[in-house]
């Protein structure tokens, strides 16, 4: 939304008002407490073989050099009545540029079995052109590396209609059998969504999304019996407040 253009008279006062305020109340802004609750992704996928509900969301805490953030994702099989895949992440946020964050922190993988507990360092932010990125790297309780790059980009069409693009990227540096995880890249996942913004708050979507496991992962699930891509309909829900 284009904000609405001030009078210079209405602009001088601001900032004389400012300059009274001082440094402490400069401090004091500074060290405001947000609370944001975030849902990224609620939504319900349509594709050959087992339907899947999927969530993607955040709660965040902090002011704006120090955060604390908890999130979650994850795959349910609605006819199976089982999670094909579910993480919870713990995190601590820290502002290192107008732009980005570093992150630090742990993830516990509760589905599928078996479970495993992962240290966490990472960045997150506005990438140049306006790409929103998430890159981690992952170390589990055993000694295996991995690391993950999420990305996403708005295309705003009307005031209310936006299009999302959507990419995600796996990688392992070394053989997890156990959890049906092969070194090299593992998984890519591309999606596009084009979503309502009834309120910036609410904003039901409609897409496509599309997933692959690669090399040695794709051979450890063709082993299980396992599809080792999926394409899918969606429709879902996306609310922060």
């Amino acid at each position: 939304m284009t904000a609405r253009p001030r009078s210079a008279l209405a602009g001088a006062l601001a900032a004389a008002l400012l300059l009274a305020a001082g440094p402490a109340r400069a401090e004091k802004m500074d060290d405001q407490l947000f609370t944001l609750f975030k849902i990224d992704e609620l939504e319900h996928r349509w594709q050959k073989g087992e339907d899947i509900v999927t969530w993607d969301g955040q709660f965040r805490i902090g002011n704006d050099d120090h955060k604390l953030a908890l999130k979650s994702e994850g795959e349910y099989v609605p006819d199976a009545d089982r999670f094909h895949g579910a993480e919870i992440q713990a995190l601590y946020l820290r502002r290192i540029s107008d732009f980005f964050d570093a992150q630090i922190g742990v993830r516990q993988d509760l589905e599928p079995r078996p479970t495993r507990a992962y240290g966490v360092i990472g960045a997150s932010g506005l990438a140049p052109q306006w790409f929103e990125v998430d890159a981690n790297l992952f170390i589990s309780e055993r000694g295996h590396a991995s690391a993950r790059l999420e990305a996403e980009y708005d295309v705003l069409l009307t005031q209310r209609l936006v299009l999302e693009a959507s990419g995600e990227l796996d990688a392992a540096f070394a053989d997890d059998r156990a959890a049906g995880i092969g070194g090299g890249l593992s998984s890519v996942e591309l999606g596009l969504r084009l979503r309502y913004e009834i309120e910036r708050e609410f904003a039901p979507y409609i897409g496509i999304n599309w997933e692959r496991k690669l090399g040695r992962t794709a051979d450890l699930a063709r082993a299980d019996g396992e599809e080792a891509g999926a394409f899918a309909l969606v429709v879902g829900l996306r609310l922060w407040f």
